[in-house]
Formats: structure tokens, C-alpha cells, sequence
């Protein structure tokens, strides 16, 4: 099947308006957002509102937010479901505008692909319900439970533990790192029967706010993403129908637990590689900006020489990983296994768009790292860290890349 790199007019245009967005409407706001540690709640029912006038989930509960069913229905209509490139797309323009924007969105947001694709149809209805009404109803969140203090890039490590009592289920154990996790109405949290299991042990729940023995432990104070809220969930004796075992009892007899986990990376990571790319492009283009009116750059000076070889290495790797990306998303519109190549778009974005904004601020001179004179350099520095870090870090991408090619290898 040949790939298709090039956008539709209607993908064009959307793309146009949410940069125009971005520019205009949430950069200018992105300090203030970042100095509050939140984003205004009118603000972001409007960005929920736009984004359902747009007729996608994209922009709310991120990338492969869609049934089989939909995107069956979406390919007799007019060929591949194209949710996960909108998806894409409209993450890197609104990363570029704040990178905490997306995260904070009302709606499922990391939570609903789990839901969507291991859920039960009463499950989905039931969970998808509850962010229906944007106008009359407050705001509400999804969230995503997995990590731990001492199980995060291994994920077969973790330690809450599930026990079964009568109908119900007994959960114990602490999630750390949970974006929206505070003021989310659930929370798809995992948890094992028995760590000695491993992957087998795993089951997923939708544990709803209010839960008796399901609390919120501390707010993080973090060096970036400020206005992103992530917390701290607690979970003691905490008593969960066995409705809300996500997909039912079915779903467990083999590893599907964990494989719930990882479809949802391999549906997120392409998403949280096209923001990186867009905070790295937007310190490249200040770095750009401040070179051409600070530099006489068409001068035969060595010291020229290397800025703009510097910027265009720059350059290279943001377009090289967005490629990446945008092949990571046609794969699962079209319904291609794309675990490899979203670890690899996640990998490379990530590095490249660090390395950009550490780029940005050495051409900067001294005045870089100075907030009062380069304030938005200086926060993207701080933001980009961690786009190396979640949804699997670096170094475990590398470590999926390397199992998969070496599997391919020995299937010639």
C-alpha cells in the first residue's frame, strides 16, 4: 500500500486555522497560563466546543479516539479513517501555541482509547456519557493510571494490586504522573492479581471519582508543562464493581491487560511526538528570527558558518521525525500495526526537538537563558524535557525499535 504524505484540502485548511488559533489566540496567553499553573476553565469549554464544531475528537481525547465500527463506516464513505493524522496535525499546532493546552482539554483525553478499543458497548456508553453536555454541565476530565513511583518505563512492573471480592473488586496501591488526574470523573487504572504473573496479571478498571478508598494524593510541582495539572492518586481498600473491569472477565484470559496498555502508546505516542515537534519548531523559528536580525549571516565569517549549519541540523531533524509521525498516523488509519514506528517517531521527536530548544538558546547568546529577554525560549525549555520522558521514555523506545527489527529480521 503506497503512503500519502501529501494533505487534503480540507486538512490544509483546518491545519491554517488552528496555526492562525495558536498564533493569535494561545501564545499570547501561554505565559500567564504557565506563571497561574492553569488554564482558564471558559477557555477551555471554548476549545472543547471548537473542536467538537469540527466534527472530531482529535483535539479532546487524542490520537485513534475512534471504534472499528467508525472507521469501517468512515472508509465507505470516503476511504481510511484520517482521525489519527487530524489528530497529528492539530497536536503540533496547538504545542506550538502551549504545549500544557492539549493535555488540559475536557474529555476522556488518555483515558478513552483504552476505553474505546477494550471497552464493552455499555462500558463506552456509560464512561463517553458523562462529556456530552459543554454548555449547562461543568467541565469534565479522563484520565490514565498506570504508572508508579517504582514502575514506569516497566510496565510489567507494577504493584497496585486487585483482588476479587463477591462483585466487587479490591484495588490497593498509589499512581503517580497522572495527567487530569485530580479533577478527572475517572480513571482508567491498572493494577495485577499477582506481580509474580507478570503481563498476565494484569486488568484495566474505570474507577469513577467518589469511589470510596480511591483518593488524590499531591499536586506535583513541576519544572514544565505548569499549567498541565498531574497528580498524584491514591487507592486504598477501594471497592470497584466488577462492571467496571474494563472489556469484562473475557478480556483477561490472556494478556489482554496488558495489551490494553500498550494499543493505547501505540495509539498516543505519535500524538506526543507531533507536540514536541511543534514546541521544537517553535524554538527553531525564534532561533531563525533572532539570527537574521542579530548576524550579518551572508558574511564569510567561520562563526556565521556554524550557525547556520547548527540551525539547519536542526531543521532536518524536526522535518525527518514529523515524517515519522505522519507515517506512525497513516499506519493506523489504515489499520497497519504501528507499534515501531511509534516508538521511533516518538524517540527521534523528542531528542530533536530538545535539542533545538538547547540550540536555540546557545545562538541566543547569554541574553538565551535570561527569562526577561527570551521568556518563551526559556519556557520551552523547560516544557520539552518530558516529552522524552512520558509515554515511555527514550530509552525504552529504543529498546521496542530494536525487538521489532530484530523480529522483522528473522522473518526473511
Amino acid at each position: 500500500m503506497p503512503i500519502e504524505f501529501s494533505l487534503t484540502k480540507k486538512q490544509l485548511e483546518m491545519r491554517e486555522g488552528i496555526r492562525g488559533l495558536a498564533k493569535n489566540v494561545i501564545r499570547p496567553q501561554a505565559l500567564s497560563w504557565d506563571r497561574a499553573g492553569g488554564i482558564p476553565e471558559e477557555f477551555l469549554r471554548n476549545m472543547a466546543r471548537l473542536a467538537t464544531s469540527m466534527g472530531s475528537n482529535a483535539m479532546r481525547s487524542g490520537v485513534g479516539d475512534e471504534t472499528e465500527e467508525e472507521k469501517k463506516e468512515a472508509e465507505t464513505k470516503r476511504g481510511p479513517s484520517g482521525s489519527n493524522l487530524f489528530g497529528v496535525l492539530a497536536s503540533e499546532e496547538l504545542a506550538w501555541g502551549d504545549g500544557s493546552l492539549l493535555l488540559g482539554l475536557p474529555g476522556p483525553g488518555l483515558g478513552g482509547p483504552p476505553v474505546r478499543s477494550s471497552g464493552t458497548a455499555e462500558q463506552k456508553k456509560r464512561f463517553f456519557g458523562v462529556f456530552q453536555d459543554l454548555d449547562d454541565s461543568p467541565l469534565k476530565w479522563g484520565a490514565y493510571g498506570l504508572t508508579e513511583p517504582n514502575a514506569g518505563s516497566d510496565v510489567s512492573g507494577i504493584r497496585t494490586s486487585c483482588r476479587k471480592d463477591g462483585r466487587h473488586w479490591v484495588l490497593n496501591g498509589r499512581k503517580c504522573y497522572i495527567t487530569n488526574g485530580a479533577r478527572a470523573s475517572w480513571t482508567v487504572i491498572f493494577a495485577t492479581i499477582d506481580p509474580a504473573l507478570g503481563r498476565a496479571g494484569h486488568r484495566a478498571f474505570v474507577v469513577e471519582k467518589g469511589t470510596p478508598g480511591f483518593s488524590v494524593g499531591r499536586i506535583e510541582e513541576k519544572m514544565g508543562l505548569r499549567a498541565s495539572e498531574t497528580a498524584e492518586l491514591v487507592l486504598e481498600d477501594c471497592r470497584v464493581s466488577e462492571d467496571n473491569l474494563l472489556g469484562g472477565e473475557e478480556k483477561y484470559v490472556s494478556k489482554e491487560g496488558f495489551m490494553t496498555a500498550m494499543k493505547t502508546f501505540d495509539n498516543t505516542r505519535p500524538l506526543v511526538a507531533a507536540m514536541a515537534c511543534g514546541i521544537g519548531r517553535g524554538a527553531y523559528e525564534y532561533a531563525c528570527d533572532f539570527a537574521r536580525h542579530n548576524y550579518m549571516l551572508a558574511r564569510p565569517v567561520p562563526r556565521y558558518a556554524a550557525i547556520i549549519e547548527r540551525l539547519a541540523k536542526v531543521g532536518r531533524s524536526l522535518e525527518a521525525s514529523r515524517s515519522l509521525v505522519w507515517r506512525a498516523a497513516w499506519m493506523a488509519d489504515n489499520g497497519l500495526s504501528n507499534a515501531k514506528e511509534a516508538s521511533m517517531s516518538k524517540a527521534m521527536a523528542g531528542q530533536a526537538a530538545i535539542k533545538a530548544c538547547i540550540e536555540a538558546i546557545e545562538i541566543c547568546g547569554a541574553e538565551g537563558s535570561i527569562a526577561r529577554d527570551h521568556q518563551l525560549l526559556e519556557k520551552w525549555f523547560r516544557d520539552i524535557k518530558v516529552y522524552d520522558i512520558f509515554e515511555g521514555t527514550g530509552a525504552i523506545q529504543r529498546i521496542v525499535i530494536s525487538k521489532r527489527l530484530i523480529s522483522d529480521l528473522k522473518s526473511f
